[in-house]
């Protein structure tokens, strides 16, 4: 089994149609890039023309890569059909991009809070930790373990060597008080 080896697509090279194909696509071009434009700037209406230009560049560029195809395919058929194709392709992509603007114009801007906010959460935030230097420490030590630690009842009771039953009362103690001293804000 040979070993897989990464390769970095940048380094390589793109196949280059065999110079017949090249200058078979130049004839194709002389003959059917003006006819091929008026149907692209009929199907895009008269505000993209430059998207026509550019999707006939397109389709004579796909069809550039396609050299294992006979010239004798090479009709105005085939040419409407990677056309339309790469217009629709366009059109998907520009939908998207439009959903996706769409999508982040409707996000909410970013608030930050004001003074009033900032002073009113640090009131807020000094009553909490004024109430719990005022429990006891078994209670505090409940209390932080539940709701900052994240532990579960049953790890707290083996952490502090107490029973579930008394880490629930401590923990319903504890919010009793927050509660209160809310009340009174």
């Amino acid at each position: 089994m040979l070993p897989l080896q990464i390769v970095d697509p940048a380094t390589v090279p793109m196949p280059v149609p065999p110079s017949g194909d090249t200058a078979a696509v130049a004839a194709a071009y002389q003959e059917h890039h003006r006819w091929l434009l008026g149907l692209l700037r009929r199907q895009l209406g008269g505000a993209q023309q430059a998207d026509a230009w550019d999707l006939v560049q397109d389709t004579f560029e796909r069809l550039m890569r396609q050299s294992y195809l006979e010239k004798a395919s090479w009709n105005r058929g085939y040419l409407a059909t990677i056309a339309k194709r790469l217009l629709i392709d366009r059109h998907r992509r520009r939908a998207l991009e439009t959903a996706y603007l769409e999508a982040l114009a409707a996000q909410p801007e970013p608030v930050a809070p004001s003074a009033e906010m900032l002073a009113q959460f640090a009131q807020q935030l000094l009553a909490v930790c004024k109430v719990l230097d005022r429990m006891p420490a078994r209670m505090r030590r409940v209390f932080l373990l539940a709701r900052i630690d994240g532990h579960a009842l049953a790890v707290i009771g083996e952490i502090l060597g107490v029973s579930v039953n008394v880490v629930q009362k401590d923990l319903i103690q504890a919010w009793q008080r927050l509660y209160h001293a809310f009340d009174d804000c």
